[in-house]
């Protein structure tokens, strides 16, 4: 307080000093308040109670006995119903992370199928054999899938070169 005192402002140095005249008017009305001119004097008393023996109360004991089963009891419910809530709340964040999962495989199934039908497009395969110099087959250079041929009957298949290639 000192320090303020001294580099404080005027204001500063006013509450500083009307906080030590409160602070020893207090203090004064205490010493008053004191029985004689004699300061107090307290002793303290030094017990052993180490040779004492506490009673055995029967119906005390019973009392804590019941209580103690009536709380275990209780604690057993409830945690019970805490563990039916939790695992209600575990399994609806299951439940829905597989409705996601089954969401995104159903997407990447869509998009399989819509490459497939891109892939499998007649006029692209088409397009593509040409590219590779390849024509439309001769009759009788098709095998049909059981093992039958058509009019003529087998014919060997003939590889051309890529009309890009030939130049």
């Amino acid at each position: 307080m000192e320090q303020v005192a001294a580099t404080g402002t005027r204001a500063q140095r006013e509450r500083v000093a009307s906080f030590r005249e409160h602070n020893r008017s207090v203090f004064d009305g205490q010493r008053r308040a004191r029985r004689g001119p004699t300061p107090e004097v307290f002793f303290s008393k030094h017990l052993d109670n180490t040779r004492l023996v506490k009673a055995d109360n029967p119906e005390r004991r019973k009392e804590m006995r019941s209580f103690t089963i009536a709380m275990s009891v209780l604690f057993l419910m409830v945690m019970t119903y805490v563990w039916q809530h939790f695992s209600s709340i575990e399994t609806g964040y299951s439940i829905e992370a597989q409705k996601l999962r089954v969401e995104h495989l159903r997407e990447d199934n869509r998009q399989l199928r819509l490459s497939e039908a891109q892939l499998s497009d007649p006029d692209r395969i088409d397009h593509i054999a040409r590219q590779l110099g390849l024509d439309a087959p001769q009759p009788g250079q098709v095998v049909r899938p059981d093992g039958s041929f058509t009019e003529e009957g087998p014919v060997l298949a003939e590889a051309r070169m890529p009309v890009s290639v030939l130049r």
